[in-house]
C-alpha cells in the first residue's frame, strides 16, 4: 500500500515538473513588454554607463533578479525597478525573460 501512495506521489511530482517546465514564456509578448525596458535600458536592451544591459541574461536569472526587485529584496537608487516590476505577474515576468533572453549581449 506505501509502494503506491510513494508511486501516485513521485507521478504527480513529475506530471507537476513536466507542466511547469512546458509553461515557459511567451517571446512575443515578451517583445511587447520589452519596450517598456528600452526606456533606461535602451531600445537594444544593452544598457549603458548608468544602466546595466538585460540582453542575453539567462532567463531563470532574469526572472529572480525581477522577483527581488518586486519584493524589495534588490534596490536601485531612485526605487524605478520597484515601480516597474509592482504591476508585473509572474507570467509577465517569463515572458520579458524568454524574449531578452534571446537578444545578443555585448
Amino acid at each position: 500500500m506505501l509502494t503506491r501512495k510513494l508511486i501516485f506521489a513521485a507521478t504527480l511530482v513529475l506530471m507537476f515538473a513536466v507542466s511547469v517546465v512546458q509553461a515557459g514564456g511567451d517571446s512575443a509578448r515578451g517583445k511587447e513588454l520589452a519596450q517598456e525596458c528600452g526606456m533606461c535600458h535602451g531600445e537594444d536592451g544593452k544598457g549603458n554607463d548608468e544602466v546595466p544591459a538585460i540582453t542575453g541574461l539567462d532567463e531563470a536569472y532574469f526572472i529572480e533578479q525581477l522577483m527581488a526587485f518586486k519584493s524589495g529584496g534588490r534596490t536601485d537608487e531612485m526605487e524605478m525597478m520597484l515601480m516597474y516590476t509592482e504591476d508585473l505577474s509572474e507570467q509577465d515576468m517569463s515572458d520579458l525573460a524568454a524574449y531578452l533572453s534571446t537578444l545578443e549581449s555585448d
